[in-house]
């Protein structure tokens, strides 16, 4: 039978349909490029948002409509978090939870013998183990994504995802070391290491990341080891002094801000204040050459003033973060958050839209102070017209002419200009 992948949200996502998809491919099933030609369609959902519920929901649908012969399988954390989604959704054939993925096949068996609707989710047990497939290579990419850590114990205020991924859980050394061999011996010279509370990985098993992040730096045909998303204030001194030490580590660090107001980090739930995320900030960029950072911010959280709203724009232009992905704030229900006084619509998107504008100005000025430099990227067979695009250790998005015999290399090239979305150079 033919399998179609369609993922919706996060990098660990990402991981997973890939990780499900070599698992089928086991299974003697194929794996297709378009829902058309799909006798099954997994659809892998995300539910950070309510706009994410919403798209899951519409893909769903739309490709029932358009093959009603397939069958429809949902996962992820969208059913996870809220199982009752299927009642609503009789488009679904399959309805599994991200605890109850290795149920595909026999569920797939048994809706083409039934033709009946089936749902299995299975509620996340405390002091559950890692589980999960692995991959040997990532499909349609020059990089890699191993997910070596699930779960999160945080319970920010407006987050639902330690609902719908549980506690923390960490892969065991060994299996990561299997795993990033396995990648490098398929020719990936880059891989980024990711997890729904990626930095709390080892919290379970004594371990700690830089146990995961050594593996890596020692693995031959390996060049590059970046990070997923990180929590502030599980970045010590200690663990800066250790990713110091390794050669392959790229200085790009993506720590969640949420927001630059500590009225605002408080009534979140977050575990640090402003000053100590500049703090940490400081010590990044005074340990490592060319540091980059970027982030993610939420405007319009419940009972945000105007002036909490000023102060995280005036942090963000203080740290001048390379990259920042702004997005309003969107009720969770079973969140705390949810039930707070909130704030209109329009003034949540009024408020991204001068956030967006503040920090997209920061990200062009850092652009144009490239220009001139000499840098090695990663090609990747992403294009734009004749040019491919490439990232630099510090993750600058690069746009050069090459050949088809670059792609998957790293090279030198000297950047010359700039626009608001990439740097443009010239292979030396």
């Amino acid at each position: 039978m033919k399998v179609y992948f369609y993922t919706l949200g996060c990098k660990v996502n990402q991981y997973e349909s890939q990780s499900l998809s070599e698992k089928m491919k086991q299974e003697g099933f194929e794996i297709v490029q378009s829902d058309n030609d799909a006798d099954i369609i997994v659809v892998n959902s995300c539910t950070v948002t309510s706009e994410s519920d919403r798209k899951t929901r519409q893909a769903v649908r739309r490709f029932k409509k358009n093959n009603p012969d397939c069958c429809v399988v949902l996962t992820g954390c969208m059913t996870q978090a809220n199982p009752d989604v299927a009642i609503n959704l009789p488009q679904a054939d399959i309805v599994l939870g991200n605890n109850s993925n290795e149920l595909i096949f026999q569920s797939i068996d048994n809706y083409f013998k039934t033709k009946t609707q089936s749902i299995n989710v299975i509620s996340h047990c405390s002091g559950a183990s890692y589980k999960g497939y692995t991959i040997s290579k990532f499909d349609e990419r020059e990089r890699a994504f191993i997910k070596i850590e699930d779960g999160c114990d945080r319970f920010c205020s407006y987050c639902i995802i330690p609902y719908a991924r549980g506690r923390v859980r960490s892969k065991p050394l060994d299996e990561i070391e299997k795993e990033i061999k396995a990648v490098a011996q398929n020719g990936y010279k880059e891989i980024v290491l990711v997890g729904i509370n990626l930095s709390a990985y080892g919290k379970d098993n004594g371990k700690k990341i830089t146990d995961a992040i050594r593996i890596a730096n020692s693995t031959d045909g390996i060049e590059r080891v970046r990070l997923g998303s990180l929590e502030p204030d599980h970045i010590t001194d200690d663990i800066i002094e250790e990713l110091k030490s390794f050669d392959k580590f790229c200085p790009q660090f993506h720590l969640s801000l949420q927001s630059g107001c500590d009225n605002t980090l408080k009534r979140m739930n977050r575990h640090y204040s402003a000053k100590e995320y500049e703090n940490l900030c400081n010590k990044l960029r005074s340990s490592f050459s060319e540091t980059t950072i970027t982030t993610d911010v939420m405007v319009g959280f419940p009972l945000e003033s105007e002036d909490d709203f000023r102060e995280s724009v005036e942090f963000c232009k203080k740290i001048g973060f390379e990259k920042v992905h702004v997005f309003p704030y969107s009720v969770r229900q079973g969140t705390k958050a949810a039930q707070m006084k909130q704030i209109e619509k329009s003034e949540k998107e009024h408020r991204a839209r001068i956030m967006i504008e503040e920090t997209n100005t920061i990200r062009e000025n850092f652009f144009k102070e490239q220009i001139g430099k000499t840098v090695e990227i990663l090609i990747e067979s992403a294009k734009i017209g004749d040019y491919n695009i490439g990232h630099t250790k510090n993750y600058i998005p690069v746009s050069v002419k090459c050949d088809k015999n670059h792609i998957a290399k790293t090279a030198q090239v000297k950047i010359e200009s700039c626009d608001k979305d990439f740097c443009y150079g010239s292979l030396l």
